[in-house]
């Protein structure tokens, strides 16, 4: 009884993350907003552990910003960070007001030239302005290629 307890335990924590990302949103950005604020709400969800709160920004973000990152993208040891890593970034003005909500979400075969980002810019109410496959987003954090893509956490 016990080894096939431990068997199916086993089992289980192989599997987990096989049937969590199959739970993960297409890369559309209503299904994505949907995700982060209702079934998942990214204001419980954690911080890079060298970027934690509120940190000082710069354009085209802003003055202020906060990223949160889900489970897949905490776990990721190293680059590239695991299929269904999401972060967002809550972009505030330099009085601390909510003006925009960008997201970066890791999708298996989205854009492989782009590290399989799919990115999104919010307004605070969940309007989608830019989606998909930005030049702006690419270009700026192309730079970071070799830490897929991320700019604000040094995967050491």
């Amino acid at each position: 009884m016990i080894k096939r307890f431990v068997v199916l335990f086993i089992v289980c924590l192989f599997l987990f993350p096989y049937f969590s990302y199959a739970e993960m949103p297409a890369p559309d950005p209503g299904k994505l907003w949907n995700y982060i604020t209702k079934k998942s709400s990214y204001k419980k969800w954690g911080f890079w552990p060298d970027h934690k709160g509120l940190q000082k920004g710069r354009a085209p973000h802003g003055p202020l910003h906060k990223v949160y990152v889900n489970l897949f993208g905490l776990s990721s040891a190293k680059p590239p960070v695991k299929y269904g890593t999401i972060a967002v970034k809550e972009n505030f003005n330099k009085n601390r007001e909510l003006k925009v909500i960008t997201v970066m979400y890791k999708v298996k075969g989205y854009n492989p030239d782009g590290g399989d980002w799919f990115w999104v810019k919010y307004s605070p109410e969940g309007r989608a302005d830019k989606y998909g496959k930005p030049n702006g987003c690419l270009g700026c954090h192309g730079v970071r290629y070799d830490n897929d893509f991320i700019l604000v956490h040094e995967f050491k």
